[in-house]
């Protein structure tokens, strides 16, 4: 048996969201975890993984937290860019790749909604 099989996997742009909301998560838990004092970062890693859970099994109010993360991602990552634009390239492309991921996940869901049961 193949492990897409065991997993129920049908979709694989599904898994492919799920799994950028989860390294997005677990990148941000890293941030936190050098810096406590990074909670705005801790609230957007939660959100990331409870929304990589919710996408992996396909509940509908996975749908709802991707479209909260991707406001909150989308004004964090604008910011960051706007302060830090200029001074280290690393960190500007890391800013727009990370939105370009989040703009893509997010529209993919938007457009697969109804794969998503309640």
């Amino acid at each position: 048996m193949s492990i897409k099989s065991k997993l129920k996997i049908e979709s694989t742009g599904m898994l492919l969201a799920s799994i950028f909301y989860l390294v997005a998560g677990a990148v941000c838990f890293f941030f936190l975890a050098t810096n406590p004092s990074l909670i705005h970062i801790g609230i957007i890693g939660i959100l990331s993984v409870v929304t990589a859970y919710g996408v992996f099994s396909k509940r509908l109010w996975a749908f709802w937290t991707a479209t909260i993360l991707f406001f909150m991602i989308t004004i964090f990552s604008a910011v960051m860019l706007y302060y830090f634009f200029g001074t280290d390239a690393i960190i500007d492309l890391s800013f727009v790749a990370y939105l370009i991921l989040t703009w893509v996940s997010t529209m993919y869901l938007v457009s697969k909604r109804k794969n998503l049961a309640s």
